[in-house]
């Protein structure tokens, strides 16, 4: 069964909803006000270059004003044809710094006919709420403007300011964010929906919430190789294309140090806990010792946990020549690194000239908006407070710190000392996870307790 969610809500507030889906449907008032903020944010293409993002963002003021935010506490900076949203929430104590709420309302694009639904209606099925943002980013946007909501119809006054941050160009160009953080710089944390979150396992239990302590550096490096060229009836010993792939090859077969931090330690640590006898056995051995190869050379071998053992650079992209009866007087690649934190993109860049050693190729470090950020120490507060939120909704829950191959809008908080933990309240099975994918989808199920994990968060952090 297919259902507009507009059509959906309005439903289930009659009572009528389809019986096969009611135990999906949230509950709970504030729950079916993040369902409705949900139905309308999907349903704004917050696309690159659609101009959308201030519609959205007008909407989400027009909902707060109305659950009784002051007018002059909520404001669209507006960047050309985008922006970011900031919506605060004032505390009792103006000396407190405040906490930010990171967001973020655009989307990636979505083909309409690759898909089965379309991407920009929001539609109901099997439990599901199907659309392009759904879960990225749109889900835990929606859920915590729906707490905010309640608390402040509630009269609830924290400590400190609580502040809400959407930007409009996290998939792309970060420029919203960078802008954002210069001014938010005095905040005392940051607790990002873009990060994190519970992955469930196949009966539907959680197996494990990560939250999000690190990132990795994205850095674009090209390599570019010239020669005046000639006949290709008359080759010599300087050829670009040959000079480009022989550097690759040396890239593509070089390994950077094993490298463990904080947060990777005791993903490792934890993680052990829910896997196979041999994996566990590896992670324990690294997260004891970064210099036992062995271990980090089975980690490696799975797509999943090799981004964790060390920087990674990869070739993604190659050119050359310039017809196929000439020898080429011009070839180059982009090669793509995920750096490991405390190691910079200038330095990465320098370990793969010093592994190519050819003067015959130039490097350049790409500017495409990322920065090196450093890892996030894990407060005893956010850790409690996170334990006792998600504890709530599955009892016993691990939580374990991770690092994410990056990059979200917290590298640019980060970047100024500023904390920052991707806390998502979104649970999710592995299989549903759909982000930048065919038909992406939210459980529906997830919305009831996720609505609760952010407030108690807040009323926990704010106080």
């Amino acid at each position: 069964m297919r259902l507009s969610l507009l059509a959906a809500v309005s439903a289930c507030a009659l009572g009528s909803a389809a019986p096969a889906l009611a135990g999906d449907m949230p509950q709970s008032p504030t729950g079916k006000e993040a369902l409705e903020i949900l139905t309308e944010a999907i349903e704004v293409p917050t696309v690159k270059d659609r101009g959308n993002v201030p519609q959205l963002a007008s909407m989400l003021m027009g909902r707060l004003h109305l659950a009784g935010f002051a007018k002059e506490d909520l404001t669209f900076h507006v960047m050309g044809e985008n922006g970011y949203l900031t919506a605060r929430y004032p505390g009792s104590d103006a000396s407190a710094k405040p906490i930010v709420l990171l967001v973020h309302m655009d989307v990636v694009e979505a083909k309409p006919e690759d898909w089965e639904r379309d991407p920009f209606s929001a539609i109901m099925e099997d439990g599901y709420v199907f659309g392009r943002g759904s879960v990225d980013n749109k889900g835990d946007l929606s859920m915590i403007v729906a707490t905010l909501m309640k608390l402040k119809r509630e009269g609830w006054v924290p400590r400190r300011d609580i502040i809400l941050l959407a930007t409009g160009d996290e998939e792309t160009a970060m420029a919203t964010a960078a802008a954002a953080a210069q001014t938010l710089s005095n905040a005392e944390m940051v607790l990002n929906g873009d990060g994190g979150g519970g992955e469930l396992g196949p009966d539907g239990k959680l197996l494990v919430y990560t939250l999000q302590s690190a990132e990795k550096t994205y850095a674009d490096i090209r390599l570019t190789s010239t020669d005046p060229g000639g006949h290709s009836s008359r080759p010599d010993d300087s050829n670009p294309i040959a000079t480009i792939a022989e550097a690759l090859r040396k890239i593509a077969n070089y390994d950077f140090p094993v490298q463990v931090s904080p947060t990777t330690k005791a993903y490792w640590e934890a993680s052990a806990k829910h896997a196979t006898p041999e994996l566990a056995a590896a992670m324990r051995a690294l997260a004891a010792d970064p210099t036992n190869t062995d271990a980090a050379e089975l980690l490696s071998a799975y797509p999943e946990y090799i981004g964790l053992v060390r920087t990674t650079c990869v070739p993604t992209m190659i050119e050359g020549g310039h017809a196929p009866n000439a020898l080429p007087q011009s070839a180059s690649a982009n090669v793509n690194c995920r750096i490991f934190p405390g190691t910079s993109r200038a330095e990465a860049t320098a370990i793969l000239e010093k592994i190519v050693n050819d003067p015959a190729v130039q490097f350049e470090l790409l500017e495409d908006g990322s920065i090196e950020s450093p890892e996030s120490p894990l407060r005893p507060d956010v850790m409690a407070a996170l334990k006792t939120a998600v504890g709530e909704r599955a009892p016993g829950a691990t939580i374990t710190p991770a690092m994410s191959a990056g990059a979200s809008d917290s590298i640019f908080f980060r970047a100024l000392g500023i904390p920052s933990y991707g806390v998502s309240a979104i649970f999710i099975k592995p299989e549903d996870e759909m982000s930048h994918g065919l038909n992406e989808r939210l459980p529906l199920s997830t919305i009831d307790p996720g609505v609760k994990q952010w407030e108690t968060m807040l009323r926990l952090l704010a106080k």
